[in-house]
């Protein structure tokens, strides 16, 4: 495929995720600024983390004056998932030089793990394909982060408004992304399963990221077929 033809499809596969992405980074630029973060620091962990859940969960326990270490090792519990992601993601990047591929995991979140691995599966995973995702993908985070930060002391109440909710259906669409793969619904539930079971004995973040090792686990366990390679 030419290297146009790359790029349309990546703007194809980013137009729905920036539909929750704008809410989304809102939220955090108005959380961030009701915490008493300038715009100028607002923007500057959005540029430097851009990672939403984290960056929320940093700001609110910063807010409730939590040390500095629970604030570092929550955010590390939150974002561990990225390491996984980089595993798989890595395979998938033998054309990228060192520097393009340190650019690729800086910018790897959960919606381009989701769409590069979709991606991977029908074709090879292209530099323009990657990087336009991403890059739209990045530039939305930051202003949608302005946005909120500038105007979100307009709303009063961001609960009320249900902004809250965007977090969980965005990770629910992605996960259904992926609802044809072989062994989707068994690992699902593994991991829903350690998950809660974390939650209810570690507590959060923890949930997060060990919730996946349920589903890694079944994964690595579960019997093979004869004739079925492995």
């Amino acid at each position: 495929m030419t290297a146009s033809s790359e790029a349309r499809a990546a703007l194809r596969e980013i137009l729905p995720v920036l539909v929750v992405t704008v809410p989304f980074g809102a939220v955090y630029g108005t959380v961030a600024a009701g915490q008493g973060l300038t715009i100028a620091e607002t923007l500057g962990l959005s540029a430097t983390i851009f990672a939403g859940a984290s960056q929320l969960a940093a700001i609110q326990m910063i807010g409730l004056g939590s040390p500095l270490w629970v604030v570092i090792v929550s955010v590390f519990a939150l974002n561990f998932r990225h390491v996984l992601y980089s595993a798989s993601i890595g395979r998938h990047l033998q054309r990228f030089s060192p520097v393009e591929k340190a650019l690729a995991f800086f910018l790897l979140t959960d919606p381009s793990f989701g769409s590069a691995e979709a991606r991977a599966a029908e074709r090879p995973l292209t530099k323009t394909f990657y990087f336009t995702y991403n890059i739209i993908l990045y530039v939305t985070w930051l202003g949608a982060s302005a946005i909120g930060a500038i105007f979100g002391g307009l709303i009063e109440d961001p609960h009320a408004a249900g902004l809250d909710f965007v977090l969980p259906i965005y990770f629910l669409t992605l996960l259904m992304a992926f609802r044809t793969r072989a062994n989707f619904l068994p690992i699902v539930l593994a991991s829903g399963i350690a998950s809660a079971l974390i939650y209810v004995t570690l507590g959060a973040p923890w949930h997060i990221t060990l919730g996946a090792f349920g589903g890694i686990l079944y994964a690595v366990l579960k019997p093979t077929p004869a004739g079925e390679a492995t």
